[in-house]
């Protein structure tokens, strides 16, 4: 681990900016000085980036469907992606669902023991999220079964089903394609929609259930896509207190008014606008409604929607940053991370503060991505 205090830099810590050094040592930010000095004059230094929620390791893990299965090697590309992107800890959100495929049981063991496999030997922390589909009953006892014996500290609920669809006995759209990925006939894929769609009432006393059980382990949980009051309700009477993308300008604030937990996708406040048609992030980042900006399926995002913040004068530096850092440590319960404190992990970004361009993540102390002239300084 490094032990080095770092001078001449900015410093974003709490309060928010100052030129004091930053000193580093035995895997912790700490007082004083400590180690070699580095002159970082030019440079800004951050906390590391907190990502409550991204599947961009899908690429890694399957980078040509049928093609290539190298999980583990793909795991630790992802690894190296991440720490260049600023990313410190990373929440991998993995579907446990009926579409099947990259989103099926037999595709999350593999990214479940895969992350087992490499965690401990990359600086980056690598966490686990189990993304369970609502109606996938049959399959519930295995999901959680999973939870436990991977150590899962995290399961968010979706819906991915066209109930309307199906309730009227058409066809869903996308369907031939969505049936490809998941090694099915179209026939096959949606009679097993239909059958799914069926069951719908056996639904709410089965997240009941398990919710209370989840729940009683310490789970953390979440909703995602939530689009009235009254969902993010009755999740909130389970015990499930993160909200997970949600559409409507009624459900952040539902959430916002019970005392909930709102993530957005940094790759909306990117591109300006959802790409589902839904709700703006930027217009309920205006209005107070975020905690956490997540990487969603875009690594690079979280960093540049900070800043995209700052220019749309929606908040200053710190505050902008916090919901890549303290916001996302503080709803995933790590109090150990997200900001530049004594004491805390040391996990941070430097960045080149001409170009924004980060050139250094040190987490939990140790290197985990250098480039550039930066890297002269040091070695």
């Amino acid at each position: 681990m490094l032990s080095l205090t770092f001078e001449g830099a900015r410093v974003m810590r709490p309060d928010g900016w100052d030129d004091a050094p930053l000193a580093i040592d035995g895997g912790r930010v700490v007082e004083g000085a400590a180690g070699r000095r580095v002159d970082l004059t030019g440079y800004d230094i951050l906390p590391g980036i907190v990502d409550a929620h991204g599947d961009g390791f899908e690429r890694h893990m399957a980078p040509r469907r049928g093609a290539l299965r190298e999980r583990e090697s793909g795991m630790v590309a992802c690894a190296a992606e991440l720490a260049a992107n600023g990313i410190t800890t990373a929440m991998l959100a993995q579907f446990w669902s009926w579409e099947g495929g990259m989103r099926g049981p037999e595709f999350a063991e593999e990214v479940f023991t895969s992350v087992s496999a490499v965690a401990p030997t990359v600086p980056v922390d690598l966490r686990l999220q189990l993304r369970l589909e609502t109606h996938f009953l049959d399959r519930f006892a295995e999901a959680e079964a999973a939870v436990a014996r991977h150590g899962i500290g995290y399961v968010v609920f979706n819906d991915h089903l066209p109930h309307a669809r199906l309730a009227e006995g058409r066809k869903p759209p996308r369907l031939t394609g969505q049936a490809l990925k998941s090694g099915r006939s179209p026939e096959t894929h949606l009679a097993l929609m239909q059958a799914l769609h069926a069951r719908a009432d056996e639904v709410p006393e089965a997240l009941d259930g398990l919710c209370a059980r989840l729940a009683a382990r310490g789970v953390r949980m979440g909703s995602h896509d939530d689009r009235t009051a009254g969902a993010r309700a009755g999740w909130r009477a389970r015990g499930v207190r993160v909200s997970e993308f949600p559409e409507t300008i009624e459900a952040a604030q539902a959430a916002r008014d019970g005392g909930d937990a709102v993530v957005l996708g940094a790759p909306n406040v990117v591109r300006g606008a959802s790409h589902a048609g839904n709700v703006a992030a930027s217009e309920l980042i205006g209005r107070g409604l975020c905690d956490a900006l997540a990487s969603d399926y875009h690594y690079p995002a979280p960093a540049r929607a900070a800043w995209r913040c700052v220019e749309l004068g929606l908040l200053d530096a710190p505050e902008a940053w916090r919901l890549v850092s303290d916001g996302p440590a503080r709803l995933l319960g790590l109090a150990d991370r997200g900001r530049l404190e004594p004491g805390l992990r040391a996990d941070l970004v430097v960045m080149d503060r001409a170009t924004r361009r980060i050139s250094m993540t040190v987490a939990g102390g140790q290197v985990a991505w250098l480039s550039g002239a930066l890297a002269g300084r040091l070695i």
